[in-house]
């Protein structure tokens, strides 16, 4: 044999044992397919207090304020943003809930409600949907586009998504 062509058949042979290995390991399972996603367990943050609440444009569609409190806003290592939002009347009527948005999935689940004595009740029906098809999710469509999930792109912390709020607009968020 020719020195490039043994050089050649070496080579190959050092690669054998690592290709069966990774056979054995399921290596290219691990890179061809996602693995399921998985949410991490929930915990209900403190109930919002006035001084936390930083207001946030929800569009044209409500004459209602919105606010988001500052201090439950997380960022899951699972891909989503949870936080407290509240709504509230001109005529002073206020409604609270906590809330995640997904931004992989454009989706959105309310974990439990604000209750007049300022505690929390688990929502009875908590599951994902679909937040782009729902007339009546405006505020959190607003949340996800400007300030949560600017350009399609999860914000890395509760910080980053603070200054978003605070600011008015994400600097990556698109305007429509």
């Amino acid at each position: 044999m020719t020195s490039c062509v043994m050089r050649r058949f070496l080579i190959l042979l050092c690669f054998l044992p690592v290709a069966a290995y990774a056979q054995q390991t399921g290596f290219e399972y691990e890179f061809d397919h996602e693995r399921p996603w998985v949410e991490l367990q929930t915990q209900l943050p403190a109930y919002p207090s006035p001084e936390n609440l930083l207001k946030f444009d929800a569009g044209p569609a409500s004459a209602n304020f919105h606010y988001v409190d500052a201090s439950s806003i997380t960022v899951g290592e699972d891909g989503v943003v949870r936080f407290t939002l509240v709504i509230k009347s001109p005529e002073g009527a206020m409604n609270v809930s906590y809330e995640g948005i997904r931004c992989q999935t454009i989706e959105k689940r309310t974990y439990a409600y604000g209750r007049n004595d300022k505690t929390w009740t688990r929502a009875r029906i908590s599951k994902w949907v679909d937040l782009e098809y729902i007339a009546q999710n405006y505020a959190q469509r607003a949340l996800y586009r400007y300030f949560f999930c600017p350009n399609l792109v999860m914000v890395r912390n509760s910080e980053e998504a603070v200054d978003a709020l605070k600011a008015g607009i994400h600097p990556r968020a698109i305007q429509y």
